[in-house]
């Protein structure tokens, strides 16, 4: 690791103009290239404190030996000469995009006597013409079958042309009239360019010129009595519809655009791009990539119309480029989009219409990559087993850590304080064993205080368990509660896991019916925050006596993992598989965390005074709203009225009246839209007759068994 210091230029070195610079490391390869509008300010973030500078680049600056620079005139330039040199050198700790497939494009050789029409893929050739990309080969051809009734140009491969202009014969396309046939001269070779320039056009949008054309013949063939020429240049305006129609209408105005949305975690990114000619979605691709530096949304996107433009000159860079954020500075990107088409280019976030709409929709595409994605590699057990080595390393464990237990804490303002826990197995997650804690020991906002008590609680029962039994033991008695008898759930709502779900989390039953609780220890224990969260959690484990579990912590701000009594984090790689688990396990721990503590809140906004009813079930409150339609007509009736709901007796109706009449009366409603305070009636606040929560918005979420 070399000191930055070692290699830092002498003040007065560092010229005050726009340039280019180059980190390389003791072997003289470079590894980062970065642009500045000044490289004196530039460069001199880098060369400060060490722990000022963002784990990444002080990652990049240890590993570098030298600093090296150009200078050039403009902004611009220094955007052309660092997209030069990241493809040059391919530098470790630039951000790279890989595309998630080599995308084909519908390629037209107008570089050759007798153009040809084919699909390509990998680098664009000078001289020929590019449409697309698509996402599948066959989609080409299909399109390019459709058009071949009405522009019968060259398809063929360089040798099966020339056999047939060898042997005077033709291919089958030639026959049944999809090839014009010049390698037979049945059309001059001019002739048959111009047709090629006609299929380039209706490929490019220009499409109604040739539809009216083909009508117009149509309509003179019919007049005519050529009805065989009629109906042949019918079937091909049929064909050159259905080719349009492949590509649906997005943009009513007939806009040429690319629109570019970004989905970012801490790790990783993906980008979604779609191009759109004519109004019409041509193609779409995609790029995941490791965020190896410390990069914003809008650099993100800079980064993309590098790639992207990067080797595009005229028309293949549209008029109008649409993303989700915008580089700093805007102007020299602009400027060097401009350059590249020949005529201004206009880059901007969308804000309203048809053009917002189908950014959305873009975005919704790049969110699906990035998932699929880490779907994909969370579930390669060669990948999960290098991760857990990682860990294992970076904590300087014994062995993997097979089972990991995260645990995160969940509060709004202070109310409705929960806490979660979360297993992974093997790399995996193991939702069954997932649980949920309210925070009851104290009253108020304290994460620290908060973490040891839900510590404390869960490795309490498991050293319970393990002296009643002896050994790992697998349930609980039908009567018992689910942790210290603190649990909002009586124990037949735990065996059945308390609340209906979407079936994602729920309790598993043994052979016996009873439910699975905290029957295995976990190797790591791994919080949410940094080393106030890690101390108390090890303070927890020490007064249990419990010294065999490992305890870490991973903060979010920085993704620095920390120990228990070490003063600086342990920093891993951004590329390492560890660092990306345990990301997932946290992250995790905090959607569930998350989601109990909204629907906790949901519950408590649709509390009701039958609530507090000794005796009175949730059957019994809905046919009293049933039948009285709100709490405030229930409110003021009479006990006899309140008899007659079917299943409340004389006492039962005593005691709800007096319990209404003890009650504050609920606020009035106000419609949010328009103000207005709506005061005819109370809202239902039981849920109704079916049962379903009133406020609107609240996802009920409520999953797992709640400790």
């Amino acid at each position: 690791m070399a000191d930055p210091s070692s290699y830092r230029p002498r003040p007065g070195e560092i010229p005050d103009s726009p340039g280019v610079y180059r980190f390389r490391d003791e072997h003289r390869r470079v590894i980062y290239v970065g642009k500045a509008k000044s490289l004196r300010q530039r460069l001199a973030n880098y060369f400060q404190d060490l722990a000022n500078l963002h784990p990444r680049t002080r990652t990049m600056v240890t590993t570098a030996a030298s600093v090296e620079w150009t200078v050039v005139s403009t902004e611009v330039e220094a955007l052309q000469l660092e997209y030069s040199w990241i493809k040059e050198y391919d530098p470790r700790f630039n951000v790279k995009y890989r595309d998630d497939k080599s995308y084909p494009y519908l390629a037209v050789t107008m570089n050759e006597e007798f153009p040809r029409v084919q699909v390509m893929r990998g680098h664009k050739k000078k001289g020929v013409r590019y449409f697309g990309p698509y996402a599948h080969a066959w989609a080409i051809r299909d399109t390019v079958d459709l058009l071949l009734r009405v522009f019968p140009v060259r398809t063929c491969s360089a040798g099966v042309f020339k056999n047939a202009a060898r042997t005077g014969r033709p291919c089958l396309l030639g026959y049944i009239g999809k090839c014009s046939a010049p390698c037979v001269g049945r059309i001059a070779p001019e002739d048959h360019w111009e047709l090629a320039d006609e299929f380039c056009d209706f490929m490019a949008g220009r499409t109604g010129t040739y539809l009216r054309r083909l009508e117009k013949q149509m309509m003179e063939a019919a007049e005519e009595m050529e009805y065989e020429r009629a109906a042949r240049l019918r079937d091909d305006i049929e064909a050159l519809k259905r080719a349009m129609e492949k590509n649906a209408v997005v943009l009513a105005d007939a806009t040429d655009a690319d629109l570019i949305a970004v989905a970012e975690d801490e790790l990783e990114a993906a980008v979604q791009i779609f191009h759109v000619r004519g109004g019409r979605v041509r193609g779409q691709r995609g790029w995941v990539t490791d965020k190896v530096e410390e990069v914003t949304t809008g650099a993100l996107v800079e980064h993309a119309l590098q790639q992207l433009y990067g080797e595009e000159t005229g028309d293949a860079v549209p008029k109008e480029v649409l993303v989700p954020a915008l580089p700093e500075p805007v102007e020299p990107v602009q400027e060097w989009l401009t350059g590249r088409r020949g005529a201004n280019v206009s880059l901007r976030i969308p804000q309203r219409g048809d053009k917002k709409a189908l950014m959305e929709t873009v975005q919704r595409n790049a969110q699906h990559a990035l998932a699929l994605h880490k779907t994909k590699r969370a579930s390669d057990l060669t990948t999960r087993s290098r991760a857990l080595e990682e860990i294992a390393e970076a904590l300087d464990l014994d062995s993997a850590p097979l089972r990991i237990e995260c645990y995160d804490i969940s509060h709004l303002q202070g109310d409705d304080v929960v806490a979660s826990m979360v297993v992974f197995e093997d790399g995996l997650q193991r939702k069954s064993e997932y649980r949920r804690f309210q925070i009851k020991g104290f009253a108020g906002q304290d994460d620290v205080r908060s973490m040891h008590e839900v510590i404390t609680r869960r490795f309490r029962r498991y050293l319970a368990e393990k002296e009643k039994t002896g050994e790992w033991a697998d349930g609980v008695g039908a009567g018992d509660a689910l942790i210290d008898g603190d649990s909002t759930l009586t124990a037949p709502d735990a065996m059945t896991g308390g609340l209906k779900d979407d079936g994602i989390i729920g309790a598993l039953k043994e052979e016996d019916g009873r439910p699975k609780k905290f029957a295995y220890p976990p190797q790591l224990v791994v919080v949410d925050g940094g080393r106030p969260q890690v101390a108390a959690a090890r303070r927890a484990l020490d007064e249990l006596g419990i010294d065999d579990i490992a305890v870490c912590g991973l903060a979010k701000r920085l993704e620095e993992v920390w120990v228990p009594g070490e003063d600086d984090p342990v920093v891993l790689p951004r590329t390492s598989e560890g660092l990306y688990l345990l990301q997932r396990v946290r992250d995790e721990a905090h959607r569930f965390a998350i989601t109990y503590q909204r629907a906790k809140r949901a519950k408590r906004f649709r509390s009701s005074p039958l609530d507090d009813v000794p005796g009175l079930g949730e059957t019994r409150k809905q046919a009293l709203i049933k039948h009285f339609g709100s709490v405030k007509k229930l409110r003021s009736a009479t006990i006899e009225q309140i008899q007659e709901v079917p299943g409340i007796g004389r006492k039962t109706a005593e005691t709800i009246a007096a319990a209404l009449a003890l009650a504050t009366p609920a606020a009035p409603a106000v419609n949010t839209a328009t103000g207005e305070i709506i005061e005819d009636e109370e809202p239902d606040t039981t849920g109704g007759s079916s049962g379903e929560p009133v406020t609107a918005g609240v996802p009920d979420e409520r999953r797992g068994q709640e400790t």
